[in-house]
């Protein structure tokens, strides 16, 4: 029983950095590699969910690893997610972590290049439309690629223009 909990600072300091390396790591690859892959979580999301899942793996199936420190590893990733969660709040930290929403369509007019960006194809995108129940070009307001990875689709039910509001953060170009 006394193995469990018998471990030296360095090693805690050592796993504590490990950590935050993986954490970031996953972060920083997530927002390069892009979104596309994991539709409705945020690389903040995602990063979380990898880094608590290795190491809950490797701590229960690695005899080299002890209970402490998979909790001190644990731990460290939780108060990086609050560290982080807190530091969204300013808008540079908010830019670094989290992707911003892609116009992919302004009207009819089709955003090739934000396309490209995104990662969706044409083929997608009309897929996209029939499940919005778009039956014409001309009921597209706004197809907006979002941070989850999801494509959501703004009718024109007037002439009416989009809120502000709403398109606050899009990506146009």
């Amino acid at each position: 029983m006394k193995e469990l909990f018998n471990t030296s600072w360095e090693t805690v300091m050592l796993i504590s950095i490990s950590a935050c390396g993986i954490y970031l790591a996953v972060i920083v690859f997530t927002r390069i590699i892009g979104k596309r892959s994991f539709s409705k979580m945020s690389s903040f999301d995602f990063a979380m969910t990898v880094a608590v899942g290795s190491i809950i793996a490797t701590t229960i199936l690695s005899s080299s690893v002890k209970m402490i420190e998979g909790i001190v590893g644990l731990a460290m990733v939780y108060l990086l997610q609050i560290s982080i969660a807190f530091a969204r709040r300013n808008k540079t930290i908010q830019n670094l972590v989290d992707n911003s929403p892609l116009l992919l369509m302004d009207g009819e007019k089709i955003i090739e290049s934000n396309l490209r960006k995104a990662r969706v194809t044409e083929s997608d995108l009309r897929s996209k439309l029939r499940e919005a129940n778009v039956t014409e070009l001309s009921q597209i307001k706004a197809v907006i690629f979002e941070t989850t990875g999801d494509i959501s689709v703004l009718h024109k039910k007037d002439d009416a223009p989009l809120d502000l509001w709403i398109m606050k953060d899009v990506k146009r170009e």
